[in-house]
């Protein structure tokens, strides 16, 4: 049999079988193995094999781009690159307490885009729209939906503490969405159990006990094993949970401390003795609640070797219950009766997003030299911005966050000021903090900044075009040249080659990212005004270049946040956009969430199981040999799930990749997974392995796997590409060029998957039986 497990986009049954009526042998609407209709009963008729294997096809894109509302997913970006960050972490040969400690820097990174998000969402709610705007008779008097909370109307919200608390229900329920969300995704992803499980006395965790159903063993202790294939690597459960927890308690934490900051300031000034205390004992509640949370975090929760079943009751049942009790008692405190407080300027405690954004910084700094550390131990010169791939990206998540977080403060204050400027003083209130402009300010200059890179690359890949003329002719020595034929496929080959410097690019974008950020901090920090009234005394150059940047990058971060929005809204009601969008939650979503629990769920904790126990059951009730064959993504997948079966189902197992990133993007970004280490032991483990790849693809590559004895090299001979340079009497009309896609219509690929079946061992006699086609229990 053949398995075949598409790549990114999401190829359906059909397409994978070229038959237009397939027939699902098992799965759900979710993910499903389908076949032709004729080869439903293939196991009981095996002369039908005889002209080759019997194709199947493993279809999981509505994993990633299913129903409309996955397209909301967008605005988890942020939460789902911190995520990636986790899993870059570099190949070590250091101590344990090194490797935790990079893992506990990256949940500490996503907590304060938790944080951030729920800042952002309490500034729009509290700051702008509460206090600032329901507190300037201007403001208000324009707004007819603010009426009931208006200073100048003299009601029963009209007092500062009733109207925040008010207002905070929006964050409040923002949070409350967020912990819904991932409690849903995770009922259907990590809540799986793996297969062939049984109780580990006493640990409440289970370990993998035998092989399924062929009764071998588990390849050796799960210690010793590639962490991919650990049984506990695809059961997110117990880190999810626990996770989730602290992160909705944090959201609501941040929510509480916004309310009653505010009016535990006002009553330090005041002469009410009772309040002035219960606030300072409210904030002191607060402050340890959340360095509880923080606790939380900084314990790991997640085992490879086990299937850790255990849940932390008292973190995951107690904290966001407790969180939220403190919330309810900050808004009761808030609102008590305060007739002669009122609300100017912006919002007490502005500074918080100063505070949070150096904190961010730190983090990314130590993460960097952590990172830098652990790869010194082990250096391989194919790792990506050497080691510091995973700092790199969680400061990416940060920027994102930022943008999308600025993004909306600015739109709502710019819809709030009316015809003025926020923060220039102009305008019926004083505008979102000060920082948000000046980390928008700083936007054109790093686009300008990539301008020059940018330049560069272009230029060197038109030179790199230029010269791969020659070779392109030489592949095709039977042809006569054609130059326009040979310019189109030597620059397809160029612009292949621009997935190369992808590292480069990153590593400058950060570090100008990096830079620019800590100058805005600072300048937001040294003056405590916008760029455009800092510079307003400064040279006529100067003040105008200031004056600009903040118009455009506030026009831009705003745009930023609008585009986003827009994408997700068009995703929603069309599938060709949510299927495009899916191809990066192909990309994204492949690993368990073990930073943020409200990033988009992992889809391969539902088809990395699939896939083994499909191949598995096949194998052990046929005795017959599998070639599991997967294309861009699916090669991962496979890859995957041939690392989790059990020994003695492996060796009835060969793999077939095409058009696969196992090494030019995972084994580069995540070393210490798909490493040279990891894949030359994968190579060891498997009875036949063979990559297919192209010089005009932009994401597979070869793997670049030295021979091992007594086994073929993994690596086919790059093929060519098109399969026919020009006309020809069987190709009269002109080949395309196919780059990432079909490879299978290369004559190549049918050879290539009849020799890895014939390197099997031989169907093992007196085991055929049906096939069993019921879905596999949940235990």
């Amino acid at each position: 049999m053949e398995l075949l497990v598409h790549g990114v986009g999401g190829a359906t049954p059909q397409d994978m079988l070229g038959d237009p009526r397939t027939v699902r042998i098992t799965g759900d609407a979710t993910a499903a193995v389908y076949r032709r209709p004729e080869d439903a009963d293939a196991e009981q008729h095996p002369d039908r094999t005889a002209h080759g294997p019997v194709p199947e096809a493993y279809s999981w894109a509505n994993l990633t781009s299913g129903n409309g509302a996955r397209a909301l997913w967008l605005l988890l970006l942020p939460f789902m690159v911190v995520n990636l960050a986790h899993w870059m972490r570099p190949t070590t040969k250091g101590p344990p307490a090194a490797v935790r400690c990079y893992g506990m820097l990256v949940r500490l990174v996503a907590l304060s885009l938790t944080a951030l998000l729920t800042a952002a969402a309490c500034e729009v709610a509290l700051d702008l729209t509460a206090w600032q705007c329901a507190g300037s008779a201007p403001c208000s008097a324009r707004r007819s939906w603010l009426g009931f909370l208006s200073a100048a109307g003299d009601g029963w919200w009209s007092q500062p503490g009733r109207r925040l608390s008010l207002a905070a229900l929006v964050p409040t329920a923002l949070v409350g969405l967020l912990w819904y969300l991932s409690n849903r995704t995770w009922s259907a992803y990590e809540s799986q159990r793996p297969p062939a499980t049984e109780a580990a006395h006493g640990t409440g965790a289970t370990r993998v006990t035998g092989a399924i159903a062929t009764g071998g063993t588990t390849g050796g202790p799960s210690s010793m094993r590639p962490a991919l294939g650990r049984p506990g690597f695809w059961y997110g459960r117990r880190i999810v949970a626990r996770l989730r927890a602290a992160h909705t308690a944090a959201g609501f934490l941040i929510v509480a401390a916004a309310v009653a900051g505010a009016a535990a300031r006002h009553d330090r000034g005041a002469d009410v003795l009772a309040l002035d205390l219960v606030g300072r004992a409210l904030e002191s509640v607060l402050a340890l609640a959340g360095a509880f949370v923080v606790a939380v975090v900084f314990r790991r929760g997640h085992s490879d070797s086990l299937i850790d079943q255990r849940v932390d009751r008292a973190v995951v049942g107690w904290l966001p219950g407790v969180s939220l009790v403190l919330l309810a008692l900050a808004m009761l405190y808030a609102s008590w009766s305060r007739p002669g407080w009122a609300s100017h300027g912006t919002l007490p405690g502005e500074e918080a997003f100063r505070i949070l954004t150096l904190v961010q910084g730190v983090l990314i700094v130590a993460l960097a030299v952590s990172a830098h550390l652990l790869h010194r131990r082990a250096r391989h010169p194919r790792t990506a911005l050497n080691g510091l791939g995973g700092p790199a990206v969680a400061l990416l998540a940060c920027a994102l966050g930022g943008v999308m977080t600025g993004g909306v403060a600015q739109r709502v204050a710019d819809w709030l000021d009316g015809p003025g400027t926020p923060g220039m003083g102009r305008g019926p209130i004083t505008g979102p903090p000060v920082l948000l402009s000046w980390q928008a300010s700083v936007i054109p200059v790093l686009l300008l900044l990539l301008l020059v890179p940018l330049a560069v690359l272009a230029v060197r890949t038109w030179r790199t075009a230029r010269s791969l003329a020659a070779a392109v002719e030489q592949d095709y020595p039977a042809e006569r040249p054609d130059e326009v034929r040979t310019r189109r496929i030597a620059a397809t080959r160029a612009t292949a080659a621009l997935t190369d410097a992808i590292p480069a690019i990153i590593g400058i974008l950060c570090t100008a990212t990096l830079l620019l950020g800590g100058g805005a901090l600072a300048g937001s920090w040294a003056t405590g005004e916008v760029p455009g009234e800092a510079f307003d005394r400064a040279h006529p150059v100067v003040e105008a270049i200031a004056d600009a940047a903040q118009t455009l990058g506030s026009l831009l971060i705003g745009l930023g946040f609008v585009l986003i929005v827009t994408w997700g809204r068009r995703a929603y009601r069309d599938a060709a956009a949510r299927r495009t969008i899916g191809i990066l939650w192909d990309v994204g979503t492949f690993w368990p969430r073990a930073a943020h629990p409200f990033a988009p769920p992992c889809y391969a904790e539902r088809a990395v199981p699939d896939l083994t126990w499909r191949m598995a059951s096949w194998t052990g009730s046929t005795g017959g040999r599998l070639v599991i064959s997967g294309h861009s993504q699916g090669s991962v997948l496979a890859a995957a799930a041939v690392w989790q079966l059990p020994a003695a189902t492996r060796r009835r197992v060969a793999l077939l990749t095409y058009g696969s990133p196992l090494e030019r993007l995972y084994g580069r970004w995540f070393p210490a997974y798909f490493g040279p280490a990891a894949l030359r032991a994968l190579h060891r483990e498997l009875h036949c392995w063979r990559n297919l790849w192209r010089h005009t693809d932009p994401i597979g590559g070869p793997l670049l796997l030295p021979p091992e004895q007594g086994k073929p090299a993994v690596d086919r001979a790059a093929l060519r590409d098109p399969v026919v340079y020009g006309r020809t009497d069987s190709h009269p009309l002109p080949e395309p060029i196919l780059g990432h896609s079909d490879y299978q219509a290369d004559p190549a690929f049918a050879q290539e998957r009849r020799e890895l079946l014939d390197r099997l061992p031989p169907a093992l006699p007196g085991q055929r039986a049906p096939v069993h086609t019921a879905d596999p229990p949940d235990d």
